[in-house]
């Protein structure tokens, strides 16, 4: 949402490649819609029709897979866990998903009792079941550790997974479906579950380095067209980023033991998004630039050396209690 603007995106993340936005679509309310005043202000067309979120959901990710994008698990937050109808089309395209859901969100467990998740986690936390401690996926400062349960329903398909924070105690719920014959495990689930950070990640690119939320037009048609053009953008930086990581990426090997001293030469980051639309927009002359360019990538990388070494202690605890 940006200047009162809604607009429901699908991200696409590929693990140890990138992630970009890939289609998106206006959130028009039905109250602006059904008002002729309104609707002429924003310029909406004369045959559009209410869609909740969820809807718009269903209908871009008929788009995605018509563009023959495959997904492993389509995940979302609870505005989409909680829609029914959106859950009812993924399962009948047999699309794998794990979508975060309220703690009043009612499924029906394995011996048939129907609970709420937060009677779910309340009968779980009761038990004493272990929980397992495993990471949903690394951030700039290394592995994002929660404690994680999951639960059988009714159904050998569907699947209740809480997280649990490990400080605060916080719990979050998602409702998962697994197609029969895609591999299942906790840990899968889990890291489905963590996408949340890309995909935050690729919001704040493409409004920080392509102005997705500084466009200053109302009209609903100059909104889609200021919407594409910073998502094109997103989309060619982030390709770029990817096809260069390798190629970029110098870092030196990650620190193995607590108080272990930094590398004599720490490498240097891989090329990341932003400054890929830095080299894009204006190429670095041969040297000052360039020796700038260079200087932060080493410091980055340095920097993400000593967090990850000052993490590796209470990461190291961690998995020895799990």
């Amino acid at each position: 949402m940006a200047h009162g603007i809604t607009t429901v995106h699908v991200a696409y993340v590929r693990e140890k490649a990138g992630h970009a936005l890939v289609a998106a679509r206006q959130w028009i309310p039905r109250e602006h819609i059904d008002d002729p005043a309104k609707q002429q202000i924003m310029g909406l067309p004369d045959d559009l029709v209410f869609r909740t979120k969820g809807q718009l959901a269903i209908d871009l990710l008929a788009e995605v897979f018509a563009d023959g994008i495959w997904l492993d698990f389509v995940c979302g937050d609870e505005v989409y866990g909680a829609c029914t109808r959106l859950r009812e089309y993924l399962e009948g395209r047999g699309q794998g998903y794990v979508l975060r859901v309220p703690s009043n969100f009612h499924l029906t467990m394995a011996r048939g009792v129907r609970l709420s998740c937060k009677q779910a986690a309340a009968r779980l936390l009761a038990s004493g079941r272990s929980w397992e401690t495993r990471s949903a996926g690394k951030g700039s400062k290394g592995a994002r550790w929660y404690a994680w349960a999951w639960l059988a329903t009714i159904s050998p398909r569907h699947y209740l997974l809480v997280r649990r924070h490990l400080i605060t105690g916080e719990l979050a719920f998602h409702y998962c479906y697994v197609p029969q014959g895609r591999p299942l495990s906790l840990s899968r689930l889990a890291r489905a579950a963590g996408l949340r950070w890309p995909v935050e990640e690729s919001f704040e690119f493409s409004k920080g380095c392509f102005g997705l939320d500084q466009s200053q037009v109302r009209l609903y048609t100059a909104i889609a067209r200021h919407t594409v053009l910073a998502m094109a953008a997103l989309a060619i930086c982030a390709v770029t980023a990817a096809l260069l990581r390798r190629r970029t990426g110098t870092q030196a090997p990650p620190p193995v033991r607590p108080g272990q001293p930094p590398p004599a030469d720490p490498g240097m980051i891989p090329l990341t998004v932003p400054e890929t639309a830095r080299l894009l927009a204006s190429p670095p002359p041969p040297r000052s630039a360039g020796h700038w360019l260079n200087w932060r990538r080493r410091h980055q990388a340095l920097s993400a050396w000593h967090h990850q070494r000052t993490r590796l202690t209470r990461d190291t605890e961690i998995t020895q209690v799990s």
